[in-house]
């Protein structure tokens, strides 16, 4: 399939962190065309291999995640159902939002709202908390038990679809669109002989703490690793100069915790490919899995690729179908130039 088709078919289905079952029986059976091994860890993270043949060869890693931010049951009241959040998920986005609650088979939803004709004045300002909102399913308190039990997940009821100018637009696009481009960045080395062993990893409960990436590093014990994450984008609500452009390219981070050599050899081929690029700048933690990795065993060589994307955790994020292009080129280089003998300090 094509990286487009790859990304709306992931980031259509659910799979909220510690509920990934399903996007990672699908990912796994993409995975395996491209991969001499595939399997799935006791947390549940896809983990392939592609070996180039050498004894010892050192092992390069790309990671992206693949649960998204959700919601899971804690209680019911008259028919309804009480809920926390499966990640960062922001309240204010939450009333009137349309949910599928993951049941077999899954059930509609909607979070309710107050209309402004009943609304007591003195509420019209406060902050909206998780706490006071519901999921109305349209059933009797004893038909939700049933239907609905407690621990029960659920996500946006979001249509993935392609958007405006060579857009996509979607929930999960944080960060199903980044393994997408990975299975970009394998098709373009299908017909590649590599100097060191490819790893791929897709991982899981990264909104709750980049678990799944703490668990598998250690066991594969990269040399290398390139994280893929989205980054925010700009808006014309939002023009803070650390942004990023839409349509602007791959994101080539700078920081702290990011290995120079590799960094500096992402940007460089960029530069020599014709690659379209922009820098990010992360003075401390990333934010993503790439701090979990750095830190596995004796330390990884870690970079980090971005994915500018528009409305970070909502039901409609959006990204450009050519900044994921060049992500997944981006990393297709990084994996031809890697060699062996290289020094990964």
């Amino acid at each position: 399939m094509s990286l487009a088709e790859n990304i709306i078919e992931l980031c259509a289905m659910a799979g909220p962190a510690g509920f990934e079952q399903a996007v990672a029986a699908r990912v796994r059976e993409l995975l395996t065309p491209y991969m001499d091994e595939v399997k799935t860890d006791v947390l549940g993270n896809v983990i392939g291999v592609n070996r180039c043949g050498r004894e010892n060869a050192k092992k390069l890693l790309f990671d992206a995640h693949i649960d998204e931010i959700g919601l899971i049951v804690t209680g019911h009241e008259e028919g309804f159902l009480r809920f926390s959040a499966l990640g960062g998920v922001d309240a204010r986005m939450l009333p009137a939002s349309e949910i599928k609650i993951l049941t077999e088979p899954p059930i509609f939803g909607i979070v309710g709202t107050t209309p402004p004709h009943i609304q007591k004045a003195e509420d019209s300002d406060k902050t909206i908390k998780t706490e006071d909102l519901f999921i109305d399913i349209g059933m009797t308190q004893e038909e939700a038990k049933k239907a609905a039990p407690l621990g029960t997940a659920a996500v946006y009821n979001t249509v993935t679809r392609r958007f405006g100018d060579n857009m996509i637009c979607g929930k999960g696009l944080d960060d199903r669109a980044c393994f997408a481009c990975i299975l970009g960045a394998l098709e373009l080395l299908k017909d590649e002989i590599l100097d060191v062993d490819l790893y791929v990893m897709a991982s899981v409960q990264e909104e709750v703490g980049t678990r799944g990436a703490k668990t598998a590093a250690f066991g594969i014990d990269p040399d290398w690793c390139v994280a893929v994450d989205v980054d925010h984008a700009k808006t014309p609500d939002n023009k803070e100069y650390w942004l990023k452009e839409i349509g602007g390219g791959a994101v080539i981070s700078k920081g702290t915790i990011l290995n120079k050599r590799l960094t500096d050899t992402a940007i460089r081929l960029a530069e020599e490919k014709g690659i379209k690029y922009q820098l990010g700048i992360e003075a401390g933690n990333t934010g993503t899995n790439a701090n979990a990795i750095q830190l596995t065993r004796k330390g990884v060589a870690v970079a980090l690729l971005g994915l500018p994307l528009k409305y970070m955790h909502s039901p409609v994020e959006v990204i450009s179908l050519s900044d994921a292009e060049a992500v997944a080129a981006l990393l297709c280089e990084i994996a031809k130039a890697l060699r062996g003998d290289d020094d990964n300090a």
